[in-house]
């Protein structure tokens, strides 16, 4: 039987565009989940607060692709609920979701209250609920939350991270869990065209505390949090150039560590625009 590192492989994608509330947008997205499937990516992660409902016409639409929310807020979707739409979507498509979950920030969810504590509480209800271990996987940064990956998860999906936090992580959880980063990717070579899109998405991450605290952790410093992000920053946690230096930035990752990367190309396009050309280019360099 294939493991999950398996059935995910080496590259996956990240995208809020993915997850949609509107009817009218099923077949864009069964048609981009498909794509993916024949471009080569094992993954694909769905941004926002998902749920196993927005996960659904992407497994529907394909057949080996593995659907994973990244990440769904514990705030939003209480355990009982989350148990019962992954046994649904588990009975139709069996070992493709993955339920991806986090404590979110304290500017977005009211209830933010003893984050780690209540994710704990979380996957005891989902225990009980007989939601399987290895089916679930954490938005970790920090230690603690590394550590929770390791012992009561599959493994950790750190967002907006550096190749040091990637073998910080490795070291937390060891050889076996999954290690999967996100990787925010800008298919420009002009540095200061990429990295002025890079600090457009970067910008609303230096607003949340979990996000900027990690990057103390790290060594930046408050001047390399300031006015938009410092280029050493800029440059640690994106991916920015032509196909041959992204490429060079994703090996930089699985060398630290990783045994899959979700990579989010950032474009000039709005948000809920599927990237479907720089997918190609993606999955061509990574070939």
């Amino acid at each position: 039987m294939s493991t999950l590192k398996d059935r995910i492989g080496r590259y996956g994608v990240w995208s809020v565009a993915l997850r949609s509330e509107d009817p009218s947008r099923r077949g864009k997205l069964a048609e981009a989940a498909a794509e993916l499937q024949e471009l080569g990516f094992g993954a694909a992660w769905l941004g926002g607060s998902s749920a196993a409902r927005h996960a659904a016409p992407l497994l529907e639409a394909t057949s080996t692709l593995v659907v994973g929310t990244s990440i769904q807020s514990i705030w939003q979707y209480d355990a009982e609920e989350s148990a019962a739409a992954f046994a649904e979507v588990e009975a139709a498509h069996p070992g493709r979701f993955l339920l991806g979950l986090g404590v979110s920030h304290a500017k977005l969810a009211d209830q933010y209250r003893r984050p780690y504590t209540a994710l704990v509480r979380y996957l005891d209800a989902l225990d009980a609920a007989g939601v399987p271990a290895d089916r679930r996987v954490l938005a970790a940064l920090g230690p603690r939350l590394l550590e929770l990956s390791r012992d009561r998860a599959a493994g950790a999906v750190p967002y907006l991270v550096t190749p040091e936090h990637t073998a910080q992580a490795r070291g937390v959880l060891g050889e076996g869990p999954l290690l999967a980063p996100e990787l925010k990717v800008v298919l420009e070579p002009d540095p200061s065209r990429a990295r002025a899109l890079a600090r457009g998405a970067l910008a609303m991450y230096l607003a949340l505390p979990n996000y900027t605290n990690n990057f103390l952790r790290l060594g930046f410093t408050e001047e390399d949090l300031a006015g938009g992000g410092s280029d050493r920053l800029v440059d640690a946690v994106f991916a920015w150039g032509d196909e041959n230096r992204i490429r060079e930035r994703v090996d930089t990752f699985r060398a630290a560590g990783a045994d899959h990367v979700a990579l989010q190309p950032i474009t000039e396009g709005p948000r809920d625009a599927l990237p479907r050309q720089e997918w190609r280019r993606l999955a061509a360099c990574l070939a």
